[in-house]
C-alpha cells in the first residue's frame, strides 16, 4: 500500500470528509470529522440518529456506495498506510482481516441461506488460507468463545433459527475470526432487550481485555459508553462537537448539544425521578444546512456569531476539545482572536 507514515496511532482519521448526491441536492454527512485511536483503546462516538456516525465508519472501511456517495478529502492512516488511497484488493485484505466491524442489524447482514458455521469459517479461510476442515474447527472455537451454548451443534444452523442476541454474537465472532487489531461496533445493541444488550457489552469488555484488540463503539446511548468507552467524540449534523476523556465528558460536559444528551438519560442518583429534558427542534437538513454552527437554531446558548460562522474546535482542559463560542459553564462568548483563526484555517 502507498503513502506510508510515520504515526503513533494504530489509527488517524484527519478532516474525513463524505456527501452525497441525490435528486434533491448534495447531503454533507460528513463534514471535517478528526480522531485518532490507540491500540487497545475503546473510543466512544455518540450522537442522534443521521449525525454521520455510521457514515464515519463506513468511509474509514471504503464501504460507501459510489454514486451516490463520495469520500471527498481527508485521510484514514491505519499502521500509518492510507487506506483511501489503497486499491481495492488492499482494501480487501484490510477489512475483515486487520479491522473487523459488527453491523447494526445482523439479520441485513447474514445470508439465510448459508450457516452460521460457513459464514463464520469464510473469512478464515480467506485470509488465512485455511482448509474447509481446519476453517470448520476454527468457527467452532469463535462460538464458543463469544457464548453461544453447544458450539458444535448450533454451527450448522441457519440465522432464523438464532435468537437476536445469538446472531449478534455469530456477527462479533465473524468479525473476531481473523484476530483483527481494530473492531467497529456499529450500534451493535440498538435492536436487543436490555438484558441481552449487557451481555453483548460484557462479552466485549471481556474480549478486549483477553485480546487487547482497539475498538471503536458507535452509538446514540450515552448511558452504554459510561461504562465502556476510553474517550468519547460528540457528533452532531456530521461535525465533532465536543470529544474527552469519558470522565471529563460526564463531569464537566462543555457543549450545549452534550448537556442536552446527558439530561435526556433516565438517572440512578439522587436525581432519579426528575423529568428528562428534551432538546428543542430537530436536527438541520443536511442538504440545506444552517449557516454557522449547525446546532445553534437549537441551542438555548446561541449568541449572534453562533449563527455565522462555524467554531473551531479548542481546548477547554487537558484532553478536551469542543466546537463552541460560548463557554458553558458561564455562559460567556468566548473571544477568540480572528488572527488566530485564519491561522488555524492556513492551508496545510
Amino acid at each position: 500500500m502507498d503513502g506510508t507514515v510515520s504515526t503513533a496511532y494504530l489509527l488517524e482519521v484527519g478532516d474525513l470528509r463524505t456527501q452525497f448526491r441525490t435528486d434533491d441536492g448534495v447531503v454533507h454527512a460528513v463534514n471535517g470529522v478528526s480522531f485518532s485511536i490507540d491500540e487497545g483503546e475503546t473510543l466512544g462516538i455518540v450522537g442522534e440518529s443521521g449525525c454521520g456516525k455510521s457514515v464515519t465508519a463506513l468511509s474509514i472501511l471504503r464501504l460507501i456506495p459510489e454514486p451516490p456517495g463520495q469520500i471527498v478529502s481527508g485521510k484514514v492512516l491505519f499502521q500509518g498506510r492510507d487506506l483511501l488511497s489503497a486499491g481495492n484488493q488492499e482494501m480487501c485484505e484490510v477489512r475483515g482481516n486487520k479491522i473487523g466491524m459488527v453491523f447494526q442489524d445482523p439479520m441485513t447482514f447474514l445470508n439465510p441461506v448459508l450457516t452460521i458455521g460457513r459464514q463464520v469459517a469464510e473469512a478464515v479461510e480467506v485470509h488465512l488460507g485455511l482448509d474447509p476442515k481446519s476453517a470448520r474447527k476454527r468457527a467452532i472455537e469463535l462460538l464458543r468463545m463469544v457464548g453461544i451454548p453447544e458450539a458444535e451443534e448450533r454451527v450448522d444452523d441457519y440465522p432464523h433459527a438464532f435468537s437476536g442476541g445469538m446472531r449478534q454474537r455469530a456477527m462479533i465472532a465473524m468479525a473476531l475470526s481473523c484476530s483483527p487489531l481494530l473492531l467497529i461496533a456499529d450500534e451493535p445493541t440498538t435492536a436487543l432487550d436490555v438484558t441481552i444488550q449487557a451481555q453483548i457489552i460484557d462479552l466485549v469488555q471481556q474480549l478486549r481485555r483477553e485480546i487487547g484488540l482497539a475498538i471503536i463503539w458507535i452509538t446514540h446511548d450515552l448511558g452504554i459508553i459510561a461504562g465502556l468507552a476510553d474517550r468519547v467524540l460528540v457528533m452532531y449534523a456530521g461535525y465533532v462537537v465536543e470529544s474527552a476523556q469519558v470522565k471529563d465528558l460526564y463531569r464537566d460536559p462543555r457543549h450545549p448539544y452534550t448537556l442536552g444528551l446527558l439530561a435526556s438519560i433516565p438517572r440512578l442518583d439522587e436525581n432519579q425521578g426528575n423529568a428528562l429534558t428534551p432538546i428543542d427542534g430537530t436536527p438541520p437538513d443536511l442538504i440545506n444546512m444552517p449557516t454557522g454552527c449547525p446546532f445553534h437554531p437549537r441551542c438555548s446558548y446561541a449568541t449572534g456569531r453562533c449563527a455565522q460562522t462555524m467554531p473551531e474546535m479548542r481546548k477547554v482542559a487537558e484532553e478536551h476539545m469542543v466546537a463552541c463560542w460560548v463557554d458553558v459553564p458561564q455562559a460567556s462568548v468566548v473571544m477568540v482572536q480572528e488572527a488566530e483563526l485564519e491561522w488555524a484555517r492556513r492551508p496545510a
